[in-house]
């Protein structure tokens, strides 16, 4: 894939698969490299933003980046800085200090229900990150939960992360009580970050080591799958939208096709970071989208 390319060959085999190649193209249309005014405003907005890549060992990572609206700016007609970077202890952070890390972020914004997504490489700056854009698009506000951002919150330090090569009992509950989550993959020239979302319950944790969960219709795209069908890295990233505590998951994830057209992710997991505190942010309790499938 070129780097301007919407899509890959795992992608079109997923959609040739399903059968939306059409409309995958139709969508694809709205995808390019630049920053739009309407975009870069967005961005300005945004208390958060998810990246997703590989890190050294090729392990692919879901990360949170937080900070004061502000701290994502576009700074050119192609790129996006973010003021602070990751923290030092984060599975990413190795990765980011270097120069052309391909990396996929998503920026979401509760109070709204809007996404946008940016994909592209990354480098480090005496302030934090750079981000040269390869692909530019939002999405559509089904499955994201609305919530409100009361003002006060002050960044808090965050505790040591915890490491793990199985969920405890306490992560696996808080995974199937989460109603969103946030899904890295990676492909030979780049990678990406998406959201997935639905209500409590929608994750399934079958053991310490297994997740699964729906593929509920969206957008045609099959970015993530597609990834998924070309390479089985996988990053995963929970967050407890009250407390700031964020689990963060790596492993390998495969899809299943049922012959009623459903589908089906199932992940294994090689390694859970824990991290307290790793959020600065409180939010309101939910109010949960009317897209979600009961």
């Amino acid at each position: 894939m070129t780097p301007h390319a919407p899509y890959h060959h795992g992608s079109r085999a997923v959609q040739d698969l399903v059968g939306v190649r059409e409309l995958a193209d139709h969508v694809g249309r709205s995808m390019g490299d630049g920053i739009r005014p309407v975009v870069a405003a967005f961005l300005e907005l945004q208390p958060m933003l998810v990246i997703g890549g590989a890190d050294p060992a090729g392990a692919a990572w879901a990360s949170l980046l937080t900070g004061k609206p502000g701290f994502v700016r576009a700074t050119g007609p192609h790129q996006i800085s973010i003021a602070g970077g990751p923290r030092r202890a984060d599975p990413l952070a190795q990765a980011l200090a270097r120069e052309g890390t391909p990396v996929g972020t998503i920026a979401l914004d509760p109070r709204t229900r809007r996404r946008i997504r940016l994909n592209g490489r990354a480098r480090p700056t005496p302030r934090g990150l750079a981000i040269e854009a390869d692909q530019v698009f939002s999405n559509c506000p089904k499955y994201i939960q609305k919530r409100q951002l009361p003002p006060g919150a002050q960044p808090g330090r965050p505790a040591a992360p915890r490491h793990g090569v199985k969920l405890t009992g306490d992560q696996r509950v808080f995974i199937a009580e989460a109603d969103t989550f946030f899904l890295a993959t990676v492909h030979a020239e780049g990678a990406d970050a998406s959201h997935r979302g639905g209500n409590p319950g929608f994750v399934q944790v079958p053991s310490p080591y297994e997740l699964a969960w729906r593929d509920y219709p969206g957008n045609s795209m099959f970015l993530s799958l597609g990834n998924l069908a070309a390479d089985p890295r996988a990053g995963l990233l929970f967050l407890d939208w009250v407390t700031g505590v964020t689990l963060q998951l790596t492993g390998t994830a495969r899809t299943e096709y049922g012959d009623d057209g459903s589908r089906t992710v199932r992940f294994t997991l090689t390694e859970a970071v824990q991290t307290l505190g790793a959020s600065p942010w409180s939010w309101t309790a939910p109010e949960y989208s009317p897209a979600n499938p009961t």
